[in-house]
């Protein structure tokens, strides 16, 4: 089948490479030149694993190709991908301008039946304003398809190639027959194509990302209890996670949760349920509890050093959001940078992909380091903001030579406290009990 993927960030690189993958003939349309150009010549511009082996494959096979032209990308296709930015504005909605200016191009150069599919996470009625900008110029006959995308950042692959579910919001027999005999190489093991109407469709995507968001900031407030209460987290979790109806996914506390989905889409359903006179009271919470998640550690750090933070120096491990990416689109970490720096401290940052992102943003307001070894010479403390496999299991060895004090502030859980204890750290993470050196 020929495809047409409008957009190649995040989104639609994935779609577009794993399309090709399954034999489709995939032309990807970005009107940045230079990224069509780097795209073009083999050089993949964002980090994803496991995603580059099947670009350069697909790339060479000339199943996959990048052009600058809407008109050439869709000339032949069967059914165009739009996989465009929906930012937030600054209400909390939906920027849907990238999305409905491409519609309205469509609808000046289409020739002949095509179905429009909205990958793009979008607020529900997009469709139908997708539809109203294509017909302003285009008379002819057309589908436009809600699918929304389900990816995790770091295991987006997989999750795209062996999807738990795939999502097709279709008001015609036609544009669903397109759409099954699109997605059935994916779904050969049982995992189902759940067919609706579009706006259904369109809502799934923000209740998903919704609900997992609320998960989190609900571990997060259990975890502030147990610090009160002297409980502990990890056994909570374990104790609610074996629970069929709850399940053991997104049950961990943390720092918060970032990244370009769940902030925004929690974020736009608030705004969608506001402008239907609806006070959505839970996502309300959950915002407001992930803010203040991010800066956990701070009351912590600060009490340690008696409130005066004004020349220590501080490690940091992770700046990505999460591990396995490099995105660093409401990142904890770079919360805890500000705070920090404002005190008047110092911080040495490692990162295993996210090191480049975070200097395009903040410059030289860190030093970064070579490694995660080098980042803690001469640290009065170590903080943890991201759960890289890397730092699960590091050399405690090296880690005690390099730094000034051997503290640790863990914003993710990685060490067992009494494990680190013995080896004469003073230990502080989330939801559990401090771990300080010589006592009980």
């Amino acid at each position: 089948m020929k495809i047409a993927v409008v957009g190649t960030g995040y989104v639609g690189l994935v779609t577009g490479t794993c399309f090709a993958e399954t034999g489709n003939d995939v032309t990807c349309v970005d009107i940045d030149k230079s990224k069509v150009e780097k795209l073009s010549n083999g050089q993949i511009t964002i980090y994803e694993p496991g995603l580059e082996k099947l670009f350069l494959r697909n790339l060479k096979e000339e199943r996959l190709r990048f052009t600058t032209s809407l008109e050439e990308g869709i000339k032949d296709a069967a059914i165009i991908f739009l996989a465009l930015p929906t930012p937030p504005g600054e209400d909390g909605s939906a920027d849907l301008k990238y999305i409905l200016g491409v519609a309205d191009h469509l609808g000046k150069i289409l020739k002949d039946y095509k179905v429009i599919v909205d990958k793009s996470t979008v607020p529900v009625g997009t469709a139908e304003k997708v539809h109203a900008a294509v017909s302003k110029n285009y008379k002819g006959e057309f589908d436009v398809v809600s699918n929304p995308e389900f990816l995790r950042e770091g295991v987006a692959v997989e999750d795209f190639m062996k999807p738990d579910r795939v999502v097709i919001g279709a008001s015609s027999e036609r544009a669903k027959k397109v759409m099954s005999e699109l997605y059935n190489p994916f779904v050969r093991s049982g995992n189902p194509i759940i067919n609706m109407d579009v706006r259904s469709a369109e809502l799934s995507k923000y209740a998903a990302n919704s609900f997992l968001a609320t998960k989190i900031s609900f571990m997060n407030e259990i975890a502030q209890l147990c610090e009160r209460l002297g409980a502990d987290v990890d056994m909570v979790r374990r104790g609610i996670g074996s629970d069929e109806r709850i399940g053991k996914r997104f049950l961990f506390p943390g720092i918060g949760y970032g990244g370009s989905c769940f902030p925004k889409d929690v974020q736009a359903l608030v705004k969608s349920s506001k402008e239907v006179s609806y006070d959505f009271q839970i996502l309300n919470a959950v915002m407001d509890v992930n803010e203040r998640q991010k800066l956990h550690l701070m009351p912590k750090i600060k009490k340690y050093f008696k409130d005066d933070l004004k020349g220590k120096k501080f490690a940091l491990w992770g700046l990505a959001f999460k591990p396995n990416t490099d995105d660093i689109r409401e990142a904890p970490a770079l919360y805890m940078i500000d705070e920090l720096t404002a005190a008047g401290a110092t911080l040495s940052v490692f990162d295993p992909e996210a090191m480049p992102n975070v200097k395009g943003v903040i410059g030289d307001k860190v030093e970064y380091a070579e490694n995660q070894y080098d980042c803690l010479e001469g640290a009065d403390a170590l903080i943890i903001a991201t759960e890289w496999n890397e730092f699960r299991t590091p050399n405690f060895l090296k880690m005690v030579t390099a730094l000034k004090n051997k503290v640790i502030f863990d914003g993710r859980n990685l060490f067992e406290g009494s494990a680190v204890k013995e080896l004469g750290f003073y230990y502080e993470s989330v939801g559990r009990a401090v771990a300080v050196p010589g006592q009980k």
